[in-house]
Order: C-alpha cells, then structure tokens, then sequence
C-alpha cells in the first residue's frame, strides 16, 4: 500500500446526492461522483489489512486493497484490470450494489468509516471507458454452442464469460431489450440505461447473438445447442390476497417501475394503460429497496403524497446490529435517497382489506401488529396491536418480494443461475451466480 496509515488522517467523503429540489423533476442519476484528487485520497484509506474481510464479504470476491491501491497512486488503468478480473460488469455494481463489502469492512469495525470501495469501483470504471481501457476481446472460437436463457445480470455474465472462452453464444430474452432487472426494475435514477447499451455494444462486437421478443418454454429449450444456461430470474410477484384486490389502481411494483423506464426509452402507452402517481395519494407496500424504487418514480411522476408501509419491525438505527455483528451485513434501518425526498414511513402494519369507490381504490384498511415469540419455535406469531384504520390511497403498490420459480427438472447440460436458482437476491449475487453457471457449463462442454 502506498501508505497504509492514510485513514488516520484522511475522513471517509462520499460524493452524496443532487439537491432534493433538483432531481425529483428528472430522472437523471442522482448520485454526484467526486474530482479524481478526492477519489484517490479516498482509495488511500484503504488499510493494508492482514486478512481483508471484504474478499470474504463480496460474492464475487472483489479484491478493493489492490484496485484501492492502484487508484490512489494514480494508475487508474491497472485499477480497473483488478477490478474486472473478478468483476465483469462493474459499471453495474458500481452504482446499485449495498456494498456489502463495505460493512465487512475493518474501518467500519474500528470507526464505521469503512472505504467507499462501491464508489471507488463507479468511479474507476467511468475512467477506463473514458480513457479506452475497456476494449474488445476477439475470442478464439472452439466448438460447443450455448443457449442462454434471460438477459439478466446473471445472463449477462454467463454469456459473457462463455463467450470469452470461445463457445458460440446465443442470448434469449422475452423482452425488447437486454438487461433483466437492471433495464426494467431500477429506475433511471439509480441506472442510466445508457450504461447498459454502452456494454451490450461491447458484448455484441466480441461475439455475442442477442435475440429478443422471444418467448422460451422451459419444458421445451431451443434445439440445436451444446449447453443452457438458465438465468430466467424470478418474474411472479409476491401478491395480496386480501379483499378489493380487484380494484382498479392496485398494481404490482414493476408495473410502474418496467413501464416508466419504457416510456423513458420512448415507448409510448395509451391513457388508460399508463400507471401514473401524477396528482395521487400513493401508498407502498412492502419496504424494500423495490418499494423505495416505486417511492422515487412517484415522486419523479408528480404524486400528492407516498406512504409505505411494513408488516416486519423497524429495523435498528445502528450502525451495530448485535443480531448480526461484523463482518456480518447488518440489519439496520435503510434510508434511502427516495426516502430523503419525502415519504411516510411505518413499521408493523397489516394489510386488511382494500376499501374503493366506483371499482377504483381510495384507501387500505390497515392494523398495527405485534411479533410475539411463537412457542412451537420457528416464525414468529402476529397478533393485533392496534385498532383498524384507513390510510387513504388512490394508487396501490405493492413492492412485497417475488416468488421462487418452480423450475422443471433438467437435462445434465442445462444449468441454471442468478435469481432463478435462489430466489431474489442482490444484483451482485446474481453476477456470481451467473459465473458460476459459465463455470459449470464448461466443465461440462470440456468433458464432453
């Protein structure tokens, strides 16, 4: 390390946000980035560790002292071939992983000032492609061919690393466009589509075929191919069965999410398709990082007033989570910048019944809970803790998780990875995942 004594006298700086005022009328990241001086003296923060847990914490073991090291002496290409040596797509990580390497990180230990590894990463990435450091590999070709099935951040590594290997390789996304959950679930604000394009190009001049607006039957994988990969992620949304499900204006998250990335990428819905907060009371449900997603694109739409709501407890407010010590992820409260921009959030609420007027919804009766220790062990018991009310609303989301697809039982040369295989997860998982799978897949193609 240059000098691993920095973090004494260098205090962690992260780049924050646009002003409130100005980013909720666009939909432009909202992440500022700091000058190449300041991101380098953040970088030499990095400790010169004897064991670095932040290795263990990345799924995809990332190594932030060598690329850290790098980039605070100022070599910002060799930083970015240690990053991509464990990373394909750091451009993505960069700007939507929770950095969990962070919170394993000793600074956070010893002071909570961990690294900015995360923006360290975004930043060391927006240089190499502004410096050309990102160039295009021309694979030597050997025989096998892959079909890879979802063009999500598992799909995507997959492909890519079996096409760097040089297998022939074929992409199949239902979809009009590449990306998965990248392009259709995180707003603009947190992933400039562009950054997508920018790296598809890229995948399609080494190589890679993309077809899109293809729908794949699982039961029924296209013929022709060596290998399949499996990475179709976990598209069934948790609902709600409760009464006045049937209502009009309760939607599934993604269907504002998907639909205004769309409409940002100029695809046009008629009046009554458009799912839009504009001038509406707008409750979420479910207070995960998708029901902070609904919070921001409300607000960017022009809505009255969000709500969201929980049926788990309020999270600690840390920074320790005793539950879940370091290097452990803690559990802690989560406030994000859509949350910054204005909502009314609350913590063990139940959803009783949707109340409406003419087949359109105006509110959610809810009740306060308690979770009292269940006496058989295992889930928790739910008990009321409060009287019923009204919280009015006249657009629903419900932001809840997604469901586990059942998959079929597969042939020996189909593997599946990502969400697909483990249910909904962080993007970062779903890369490792997806790098997995390519690894397995070869295992196989060699063999054969």
């Amino acid at each position: 390390m240059g000098d691993s004594k920095a973090f004494l006298t260098i205090r962690r700086k992260e780049a924050g946000y646009r002003p409130v005022h100005d980013r909720i009328h666009d939909f432009g990241e909202v992440e500022q980035t700091l000058n190449s001086g300041d991101r380098r003296l953040q970088a030499s923060r990095c400790m010169d560790c004897g064991v670095p847990f932040c290795h263990w914490a990345c799924p995809l073991g990332n190594r932030p002292p060598e690329w850290n090291d790098a980039l605070s002496r100022g070599d910002w290409e060799l930083a970015y071939r240690l990053l991509n040596s464990t990373n394909d797509f750091p451009e993505f990580t960069g700007r939507v992983c929770p950095a969990l390497c962070e919170k394993a990180c000793v600074l956070n230990l010893a002071m909570h000032e961990p690294t900015t590894n995360r923006e360290d990463e975004a930043a060391i990435t927006e240089h190499a492609f502004a410096e050309n450091y990102v160039r295009i590999h021309k694979p030597q070709r050997r025989q096998g061919s892959v079909a890879v099935v979802g063009s999500g951040p598992a799909g995507l590594v997959a492909a890519n690393r079996l096409n760097l290997k040089g297998y022939a390789v074929t992409v199949f996304e239902r979809n009009e466009n590449a990306g998965g959950l990248l392009r259709y679930g995180i707003p603009n604000f947190k992933l400039n589509k562009a950054v997508i394009d920018r790296r598809l190009d890229i995948l399609r001049a080494e190589g890679i075929g993309f077809r899109f607006n293809t729908e794949v039957d699982l039961e029924h994988l296209p013929e022709g191919f060596d290998a399949y990969i499996v990475a179709t992620g976990t598209p069934e949304a948790r609902d709600l069965a409760i009464p006045g499900r049937d209502l009009k204006g309760i939607h599934f998250a993604l269907d504002l999410l998907a639909q205004q990335n769309r409409v940002l990428a100029g695809a046009e819905f008629p009046r009554g398709e458009r799912v839009d907060a504009r001038g509406k009371d707008v409750l979420v449900i479910g207070g995960g990082d998708t029901g902070s997603d609904c919070i921001g694109t409300a607000h960017r739409q022009g809505c009255r007033s969000v709500t969201q709501i929980e049926i788990m407890p309020k999270p600690a407010e840390g920074p320790d989570d005793p539950q879940h010590p370091w290097p452990e992820w803690p559990r802690t409260l989560k406030t994000t910048s859509s949350h910054e921009e204005g909502c009314t959030r609350r913590w063990n609420v139940n959803t009783l019944r949707f109340v409406g007027k003419d087949g359109k919804v105006t509110g959610a009766e809810v009740q306060e809970i308690a979770w009292k220790p269940n006496p058989e062990g295992g889930r928790p018991v739910m008990e009321p803790a409060g009287k019923p009310e009204v919280i009015k609303a006249d657009m629903v989301l419900l932001a809840m998780g997604f469901l586990k697809p059942r998959l079929p039982q597969f042939a020996p040369n189909v593997f599946v990875a990502g969400d697909a295989a483990s249910g909904a997860s962080l993007v970062v998982r779903a890369m490792a995942g997806g790098r997995d799978a390519a690894a397995q897949a070869d295992s196989y193609l060699s063999a054969e």
